[in-house]
């Protein structure tokens, strides 16, 4: 039977993030991303050259899968907010990931740059518009509403995982406060 190379590239980046997501580039092993994968480590060198490429190509698949899951919504920023919060409270690897890659390979880049510059702009017109506060630069709002969908991953309780009703009483405060930071200044609400 014939090998069917795009199911074992799957598989492989499949266990390739786990493995980063728990030990970062240092900490992962090629062996354990191989055995998890049920594939033979040379793969990974053929598909994907070394462990950064390969660390590389895992976090541009898990951030394009973000994009898509989540859609930019800039008529609607505290729900796109909502929308990264419950994204990442399902996924918490998805966070783990990105603090390696600030980590151990801040200069790699993926799809974020040019999807960041299109949510900007995006964001800029709306202002332009008047249709979203403009007090900040483009920039520096969507910076400010991505950090408030993010914030919770900081916040520590004590080391206990969050209740369903903590969880909902945070999502509610993050979908607020990126309201108030993008309600045009006129609206009188």
């Amino acid at each position: 039977m014939p090998r069917d190379s795009s199911a074992t590239k799957a598989r492989l980046l499949d266990a390739a993030f786990t493995e980063f997501a728990a030990y970062g580039i240092a900490g992962a092993r090629v062996d354990r991303i191989a055995e998890n994968a049920g594939a033979n480590k040379r793969l990974i060198y053929a598909y994907f050259g070394n462990k950064e490429q390969l660390f590389d190509e895992v976090l541009r698949r898990a951030m394009t899968a973000g994009a898509e899951s989540v859609p930019f919504d800039a008529d609607d920023l505290p729900g796109y907010a909502g929308a990264i919060f419950d994204h990442l409270v399902a996924r918490p690897d998805l966070m783990r990931l990105r603090l390696w890659k600030l980590l151990e390979r801040p200069a790699a880049t993926g799809p974020e740059p040019e999807a960041y510059r299109h949510k900007t702009a995006t964001v800029a017109d709306a202002q332009e518009r008047g249709e979203l506060a403009r007090a900040m630069a483009p920039d520096d709002l969507l910076t400010m509403i991505l950090a408030a969908a993010q914030a919770w991953f900081w916040a520590d309780e004590g080391g206990q995982p969050w209740s369903p009703e903590r969880l909902a009483r945070h999502r509610a405060a993050v979908v607020e406060a990126v309201r108030r930071l993008s309600e045009p200044e006129n609206t009188g609400r």
